[in-house]
């Protein structure tokens, strides 16, 4: 299912679907919400960000070694590491870089 929006209320992050209806919930407790793209979310927490699917499910998670977050959109989000931007999938694989 396509996300079209995730909010914090109170302490959870409320997942929403193309039509405005709530899909899932989770705790604020598993990370900070970096971005999302059409069917997945990133958190940060710790040393790390984590990916989750539209029902919340944790799918993969990458080292914030890697880079700082930069921004997700579609399928993929990017992190930046010294002068590249660098793209991965919602499984945290890596599928592309570019120079800045």
């Amino acid at each position: 299912m396509q996300i079209s929006d995730v909010q914090l209320k109170g302490s959870y992050y409320l997942i929403f679907d193309a039509k405005g209806k709530k899909i899932s919930e989770l705790s604020k407790s598993y990370g900070d919400l970096c971005g999302f793209g059409t069917d997945f979310f990133v958190l940060k927490k710790g040393n790390y960000y984590i990916t989750y699917d539209d029902r919340s499910k944790k799918l993969a998670e990458l080292s914030n070694s890697y880079g700082d977050f930069k921004n997700a959109s579609g399928f993929t989000f990017n992190l930046i590491k010294g002068r590249y931007i660098i793209t991965y999938d919602e499984h945290c694989k890596k599928t592309g870089e570019r120079p800045i």
